[in-house]
C-alpha cells in the first residue's frame, strides 16, 4: 500500500527542516562556545520528530471518522508534547535551579518547527475534506 502524498510530503519536509535546523543549531552552539550535543539536544530533536510524525499520522488516520473533533485531537497532541517535556526534559534542565537560554532553545526550536509544520499540514488536510 502506498503512503498518501500528504503524509509523504509532510514526512520529508519534517525530516528536512529538522535536519537543517539541527545543523544550524550545532553551528550556533559552536559559535557561542556551548558544548555541542549539550542540553539533551539530540533527544529533543528526535522526540519532537517522533511525536510530530505520530500526531499527524494519527490525525490523518482519524480525519474522516472524527472530522469535527480534529481540532481537539490536535490540541491533545500538543498537550502530549508538553507532558513529554515535563517528564523527560524539565527535571534535567532544572537540576541546577535554572533553565538556561541554551536549554530553552534546545527544546523550543524543534518544538516550534514541528508545531508550525503540523499546523500547516493539518490545515491542508482539513481543506481537502468536504
Amino acid at each position: 500500500m502506498a503512503i498518501p502524498r500528504l503524509l509523504s510530503t509532510y514526512s520529508l519536509f519534517l525530516i528536512g527542516i529538522l535536519s537543517i535546523s539541527l545543523l544550524i543549531h550545532l553551528q550556533v552552539q559552536t559559535f557561542l562556545n556551548i558544548p555541542q550535543w549539550s542540553d539533551l539536544l539530540l533527544l529533543s530533536y528526535l522526540l519532537n520528530f517522533i511525536l510530530a510524525l505520530a500526531i499527524f499520522f494519527s490525525l490523518y488516520a482519524l480525519r474522516i471518522r472524527l472530522k469535527n473533533q480534529i481540532g481537539f485531537l490536535y490540541m491533545g497532541g500538543s498537550m502530549l508534547k508538553f507532558l513529554i517535556f515535563f517528564l523527560v526534559f524539565y527535571p534535567g534542565y532544572r537540576i541546577d535551579g535554572i533553565i538556561t537560554k541554551s536549554e530553552f532553545a534546545a527544546f523550543f526550536i524543534p518544538y516550534l518547527l514541528c508545531l508550525i509544520l503540523e499546523t500547516v499540514y493539518t490545515a491542508k488536510m482539513l481543506n481537502t475534506l468536504k
